[in-house]
């Protein structure tokens, strides 16, 4: 009698036999190695066994992982504060020397505006908000990641992304997206199941990217560290943005089991992680890995989309319609939706306009604001938050901006790169529509309940 099997089921009796014979390769290398390389009598301990046995563990090793990162946001939150300043302040003293050095040239009025008020200020904003955060946070994450700490860290999540349904490879998948979502979409590649694959991809942009921590540690230090003085100033806002990731972790969870159970079912595979050894890291190699690889180019890729971007905004801001212009009648259009949300139409904007690069959301909303009438000097942080508070901002506000940019659809660039590794379309449609849906369904309930507790 001829029995018939199913390609899943083959899929699945092929990864069941794959998954034994890697156990049984690890089990026997195991008893070899108890065998022959047993520890001698008056050698010390094995330091670096123990130290893997507590970040580890169940409650040790997710406990460090939460205080590192704090240790992390606390540095670059409380390092970054007068540096940016200092940023600011002598690039906006550059701008009046610009302006006055065009109209001794005889440039008319629209030449400068576009120059300086559009593309310069844009630009000098994107420098003075973005780049101290980057240059002490990046080298940060690269020592822990010159360390041999970051496949800990997948060990400790491979128990939660099975229970997800999904593959313990994409806990180190979503840490390449910590980086950038698109360099993490392609690091799928290493999931063998396509399934799995697919789940990895589509979640990953719920990890917030190179270019969103500026931007939530930003918010978070003007917002959450006055209402406290001392030491609980700097340490609020570091747990807002150590809630956040978490929440985005809890997210990319959540998501992952809802696509498991739904559109992709099936079964988890087994993932087998050889911790490597812990390496003592170069202060050399960190600095010029972090600042070249990672903060400049970043910077530099910020820079490159924000001065268009930014010319974009001063024109729509400068082009009248009747008796509005067109960046009021865009934000106009968007505010009755975006007021429902816990926005405004100009945030909302910001985000449309910023899908080249997650890097110049704040920057475009500066310009939008800017632009529609609240002149103001911008040469400190504390001047950035007057010009915020003075459009209706509250801290609620301010927590919406951070949650919608955790979960909002990837950039364009993680877009096109989800295109190329799925090659389809239907799934480049699912990868925008899904995060949208589910930001604007996050802040839409976080705005509701705290205006029903009349919080705000």
């Amino acid at each position: 009698m001829r029995t018939f099997v199913t390609e899943q089921e083959r899929a699945g009796r092929q990864g069941d036999c794959r998954d034994r014979i890697v156990k049984a390769l690890y089990l026997k290398a195991e008893t070899i190695a108890h065998n022959v390389v047993s520890e001698k009598k008056g050698q010390g301990p094995d330091w670096e066994g123990k130290i893997d046995d507590f970040l580890t563990s169940r409650f040790w090793g997710f406990l460090t992982m939460v205080l590192l990162l704090g240790a992390i946001f606390w540095v670059t939150i409380t390092g970054a504060n007068y540096p940016s300043e200092a940023i600011a302040h002598f690039l906006c003293g550059l701008e009046g020397k610009l302006l006055s050095f065009l109209q001794l040239a005889g440039a008319p009025s629209w030449v400068r505006g576009i120059l300086v008020l559009g593309t310069y200020r844009t630009l000098a904003w994107v420098i003075a908000v973005m780049l101290p955060p980057m240059a002490i946070f990046f080298p940060l994450f690269t020592f822990l990641e010159d360390l041999g700490y970051l496949p800990r860290v997948a060990f400790n999540l491979d128990y939660l992304f099975k229970k997800s349904g999904a593959c313990g490879k994409q806990a180190l998948t979503m840490c390449m997206g910590f980086g950038c979502n698109a360099a993490g979409v392609i690091s799928c590649r290493i999931i063998d199941s396509p399934r799995e694959r697919l789940i990895a991809v589509l979640t990953n942009n719920f990890v917030p990217c190179n270019g969103r921590f500026p931007l939530l540690i930003v918010l978070a230090n003007l917002f959450f560290a006055g209402a406290a003085g001392g030491r609980a100033g700097s340490i609020i806002p570091v747990g807002v943005v150590v809630g956040l990731t978490v929440f985005g972790v809890l997210v990319t969870l959540f998501v992952s089991s809802l696509l498991t159970r739904t559109i992709l079912k099936g079964v988890p595979s087994q993932f087998a992680l050889e911790l490597p050894p812990f390496r003592l890291p170069q202060p050399g190699r960190i600095l010029i890995n972090s600042l070249r690889n990672r903060t400049l180019f970043v910077l530099a890729r910020a820079v490159v989309v924000a001065a268009p971007a930014g010319l974009i905004v001063w024109l729509m801001a400068n082009v009248f319609v009747g008796e509005v212009t067109l960046l009021q009648a865009a934000a106009g259009f968007l505010d009755p939706f975006a007021r429902g949300l816990g926005l405004d139409g100009f945030i909302l904007m910001a985000f449309i306009l910023g899908l080249p690069a997650n890097e110049i959301v704040l920057p475009l909303l500066l310009m939008a604001y800017l632009s529609s009438g609240a002149m103001l000097e911008l040469d400190s942080l504390p001047a950035l938050k007057e010009l915020l508070v003075s459009n209706g901002w509250t801290w609620l506000t301010a927590l919406n901006v951070m949650l919608f940019s955790l979960l909002h659809f990837p950039c364009s660039t993680t877009l096109l790169t989800i295109f190329k590794e799925t090659g389809s379309k239907k799934w480049l449609f699912i990868s925008f529509l899904l995060p949208t849906l589910l930001a604007v369904a996050v802040i839409f309930m976080v705005t509701q309940g705290v205006r029903l507790l009349s919080l705000v």
